[in-house]
């Protein structure tokens, strides 16, 4: 099972997870053919591709839910970290949502403390709820997770739970930090201090928090500094996760190409070599082999003449 994957990997010592951020069944069929260990699906990228709309806390558990579990399905083999913001309510609400990503094949997810309205982690002006409301959300989702154990079994009803703080904004390094703790005290695997500033601060709480597995977000243009695979490793942690990394790519080169297209009517920003990428090249990045393969062991024979 995924989640069985994801725990197998973090429990892996001296290694680091690179997680490339992906929003929709394109940019997660890039990375799955380039071989990534592990994928994360990003909320910023799921808001701006699902509903063309800033990550304000606009995106619904369903919206969530619905990529999350078509990513998911892509390849069981590959675990799937997923973003679930703040669990979209109160207690009741987020082991509703802990229950859904479990069903739908997610290996791991986040919770934030953030409240319901909440903002993009490197954006400032954040608002974070008490101490106590946070901790509220880490217990439904660990009293989800064990509902689910129990109901499919261990390995189908697993889901590995990562607690993520906002408070080191707004409250300062040790406040941030003494609610991760508490919330590995509750029951989560793996802790998540959004919004470092330095290596520095990524050493520190890494050490502090050890042996719990400690992951990094590394947002291009964010508050985070660039940090390197083998330098977060080094500094502790176990999983870095890179939200925009094909979210920016695709912008650059979409502004470019819709700009030529609109100022010279056509396009050659796109023609490598004298050739642009055709629709078969981009549909066999999307398992187009394994789809004329399945219908001819099949039987089926609407694909004899060739695609």
């Amino acid at each position: 099972m995924a989640a069985a994957r994801l725990r197998d990997l973090i429990s892996q010592q001296g290694r680091i997870i690179v997680c490339p951020g992906v929003y929709d069944g394109l940019t997660a069929r890039i990375a799955l053919r380039d071989g990534f260990d592990c994928l994360y699906m990003t909320g910023a990228g799921t808001s701006l591709s699902r509903l063309g709309m800033p990550d304000l806390g606009l995106a619904t558990m369903n919206d969530m839910l619905a990529n999350a579990g078509m990513i998911a399905s892509l390849d069981r083999r590959v675990p799937l970290i997923a973003d679930a913001d703040t669990g979209y309510g109160g207690p009741v609400m987020v082991a509703r949502t802990v229950k859904a990503y479990i069903a739908a094949g997610v290996a791991g997810l986040h919770l934030e403390d953030q409240v319901l309205a909440k903002r993009c982690g490197h954006l400032l002006g954040k608002e974070i709820v008490p101490a106590d409301v946070f901790l509220s959300r880490i217990r439904a989702a660990v009293i989800a997770r064990d509902e689910m154990r129990a109901v499919v079994g261990a390995a189908a009803g697993d889901i590995v739970l990562i607690a993520r703080t906002d408070a080191l904004q707004a409250e300062g390094f040790d406040a941030a930090v003494a609610r991760l703790r508490s919330a590995v005290d509750a029951g989560a695997d793996v802790a998540f201090l959004e919004g470092l500033t330095s290596l520095e601060q990524g050493r520190r709480v890494c050490a502090l928090l050890a042996p719990t597995p400690v992951l990094l977000n590394m947002v291009p243009g964010g508050v985070t500094p660039d940090i390197s695979a083998e330098e977060a490793r080094e500094a502790g942690f176990r999983l870095v996760i890179h939200p925009g990394v094909l979210l920016s790519a695709v912008f650059e080169a979409g502004v470019a190409a819709s700009r030529e297209l609109r100022d010279t009517g056509r396009v050659r920003t796109l023609v490598r070599e004298g050739k642009a990428v055709g629709p078969r090249e981009l549909f066999e990045v999307a398992g187009l082999a394994e789809c004329l393969a399945l219908d001819k062991m099949a039987g089926g024979q609407a694909y004899e003449g060739g695609v």
